[in-house]
C-alpha cells in the first residue's frame, strides 16, 4: 500500500504588488504574466515538491495584500499553516520595512512553530535595488528565518523556497485544514475577483 503524501497548509503574505500571486503562478504552473488581478481574498493552489528521499503536498494560500485586507479574517488564513512566506520587493524599501510587521502578525496569530521564508522578489531588477541586503539578513538572523532573493519572472530561486521549506517540514503531521470557502482572481482559478491590476 502507497504511503500517503503529507500535506501541509503554506500562506503567501506581504505588501500589495511585491508579486506574491506572480511568484504563486511561477511556482505551480511555471508561467510569468506581466499583469496579473489583486487577489481580492485569498487564492489557494496545490503542488507537490520531491526533495531527498521523501514528497510534500503544499497547499498554498495566496492571501490580499492591500492595507484594507490585513486585518480581515487573517486568523482563518493562518490557522493550521506550518509554513509561510514573507515576500517583499528588493526595488520598494516600504515593502521590506512592512515585512516585518508581517512578521510580527504572523508570530501573534500563526501556529506555534511556523516555518518561515524572508523572499525578496523581482530579482531581475537588481539595478533598481533600493532595499539594503545586509539589514535584510540581519532581520533575517534576529527573525531565524531564511532569505533568499527571487524573480517571478526568470525563475530565480523560487523551486528552492518551496525545496527548503519541504526540507524544513515536520516528519509526520495531520492533514492541512479545510477552510470552507475561498474568493479566487480569475487568472488563478475560475471564480471572478474585483480590484485592479497588480505587478510581478
Amino acid at each position: 500500500m502507497a504511503q500517503s503524501v503529507p500535506r501541509f497548509k503554506v500562506v503567501i503574505i506581504g505588501d500589495s504588488g511585491v508579486g506574491k500571486s506572480s511568484l504563486l503562478i511561477r511556482f505551480v504552473r511555471g508561467e510569468f504574466q506581466h499583469q496579473t488581478r489583486s487577489t481580492i481574498s485569498a487564492a489557494y493552489l496545490t503542488r507537490r515538491v520531491d526533495v531527498e528521499d521523501r514528497a510534500v503536498q503544499f497547499e498554498i494560500w495566496d492571501t490580499a495584500g492591500q492595507e484594507r485586507f490585513r486585518s480581515l479574517n487573517t486568523p482563518m488564513y493562518y490557522r493550521g499553516a506550518s509554513a509561510a512566506v514573507i515576500v517583499y520587493d528588493i526595488t520598494d524599501p516600504d515593502s521590506f520595512k512592512n515585512a516585518r510587521g508581517w512578521y510580527t502578525q504572523l508570530k501573534t496569530m500563526g501556529e506555534p512553530g511556523v516555518v518561515v521564508a524572508l523572499v525578496g522578489n523581482k530579482a531581475d531588477l537588481e539595478d533598481k535595488r533600493q532595499v539594503d541586503n545586509t539589514q535584510v539578513e540581519e532581520f533575517a538572523t534576529q527573525a531565524n528565518v531564511f532569505h533568499l532573493s527571487t524573480s517571478a519572472q526568470s525563475g530565480l530561486n523560487v523551486e528552492e523556497v518551496f525545496e527548503e521549506l519541504a526540507r524544513r517540514m515536520p516528519k509526520q503531521t495531520e492533514p492541512a485544514p479545510q477552510d470552507p470557502i475561498t474568493l479566487l482572481p480569475a487568472n488563478l482559478k475560475q471564480s471572478p475577483s474585483g480590484g485592479g491590476s497588480g505587478c510581478c
